[in-house]
C-alpha cells in the first residue's frame, strides 16, 4: 500500500505539494490525473525517494521512502525523462538495473526480448522516442517490483505497443499482485486499465475514489422537457447545461437513479441517462464550464 499523508514540498517559496493525501491500495492500479503544474510528477518524485518532503509522510508498506534502499529496490519506475548513460547499449543497462534490483530476473529480461524485438546491443541514445520507452518497460519489467510508479508511461509508443505494454503490465497486477500508480493525460487510456482515479490540483489530491464509485457520483442526462419549457428549472442542481435543440444536455453530481427521480417531478417527454468518461469527470470536477475551452477573439 502506498500513503501519503499531509505532504508538503515548496520550491523557492512556491508549494509544488500543498498538504497532498494519496492512499493507492495494495494490488490495484490507480490512475493519478490532474492539470499541468497540479504536482503530479513531484508527488511521484516523492514516491520514489527523489525528494524529501518539507512536511507529512511518504510511506510505502508503512515505511518511509526516503534514503530506505531495501525498499527502494522493490520499486521500479519510468519517469517521462527517463535517465540512461548515454553511451550505453541496452544490455550495458540491464547490468546496471541488475546491479540495484536483487529480484532482477535475467531470464524474464531473456523473454521480454522477443516482446520488444530491439537489439540489445544498440546505443539506446540511436533509439528512438518510442524504442527507448520500449526498453524503460523491458528493463522496469524485469526487476519484478512490487510496485511499479509511471509516469506518462506510454508516451511516444505506437497503439499495437500501448496494448502490448498495458497487457504485460495488467498481468503483473493479476498474477504477482504489482501495485501499479500511473500518471497520464491519456485519461481514456486510464479508464481502461484503472481501478482507482485521484484527481490532483494545486497540490493537493481533491478526491480519490474508485473508478466505479467516481462514474456513479456523476451523471449525465439527455433531457426533452414538455412543451413551453425551454430553460431548464432554477432548483435542479445542475453543474453543467447546454442545449441542442429541445435536447438538453444535464450533468449533475448525484447517481442516476437519484437524478432521474429529481427530473420526474418536471414530467419530461424524455429522460436518457449517459455514462461520463472520465475526461468529462475530470472536467467537471475541476470546474465544470469554467474549466472547459476558451474561445479568444482576436
Amino acid at each position: 500500500m502506498i500513503e501519503v499523508r499531509d505532504a508538503v514540498k515548496k520550491f523557492d517559496g512556491f508549494a509544488a505539494l500543498d498538504g497532498a493525501n494519496l492512499l493507492v491500495p495494495q494490488g490495484s492500479v490507480y490512475g493519478l490525473v490532474g492539470p499541468n503544474g497540479a504536482g503530479k510528477s513531484t508527488l511521484i518524485r516523492h514516491l520514489t525517494g527523489i525528494y524529501r518532503q518539507d512536511g507529512g509522510t511518504v510511506r510505502v508498506d508503512g515505511q518511509p521512502v526516503w534514503e530506505n534502499a531495501p525498499l527502494k529496490a522493490r520499486i521500479a519506475a519510468i519517469p517521462d525523462d527517463w535517465y540512461y548513460f548515454m553511451q550505453s547499449t541496452v544490455r550495458d543497462m540491464m547490468r546496471f538495473y541488475k546491479g540495484f534490483y536483487p529480484s532482477f530476473s535475467t531470464e524474464r529480461y531473456e523473454k521480454l526480448k522477443e516482446v520488444f524485438n530491439i537489439d540489445e546491443k544498440r546505443t539506446i541514445r540511436r533509439l528512438s522516442k518510442g524504442m527507448q520507452k520500449q526498453v524503460a518497460f523491458w528493463l522496469a519489467l524485469s526487476c519484478m517490483p512490487d510496485y511499479l510508479i509511471l509516469d506518462e508511461p506510454v508516451d511516444g509508443l505506437d497503439p499495437v505497443m500501448r496494448r502490448q505494454v498495458w497487457s504485460l503490465v495488467m498481468g503483473d497486477v493479476a498474477q504477482r499482485g504489482t501495485t501499479v500508480l500511473v500518471s497520464s493525460h491519456n485519461l481514456r487510456e486510464l479508464e481502461d486499465v484503472c481501478d482507482h482515479v485521484g484527481i490532483m490540483d494545486h497540490g493537493k489530491v481533491l478526491l480519490e475514489r474508485s473508478l466505479a464509485q467516481l462514474q456513479d457520483n456523476m451523471v449525465k442526462l439527455q433531457v426533452v422537457f414538455q412543451d413551453g419549457v425551454n430553460e431548464v428549472p432554477a432548483d435542479l442542481p445542475v453543474l453543467h447545461a447546454s442545449k441542442v435543440g429541445r435536447i438538453h444536455t444535464l450533468i449533475m453530481r448525484m447517481n442516476a437513479e437519484e437524478a432521474t427521480e429529481r427530473l420526474s417531478a418536471y414530467n419530461p417527454l424524455l429522460v436518457d441517462a449517459v455514462p461520463l468518461t472520465l475526461e468529462e469527470i475530470f472536467i467537471y470536477e475541476l470546474g465544470g464550464a469554467d474549466y472547459a475551452v476558451k474561445d479568444i477573439v482576436l
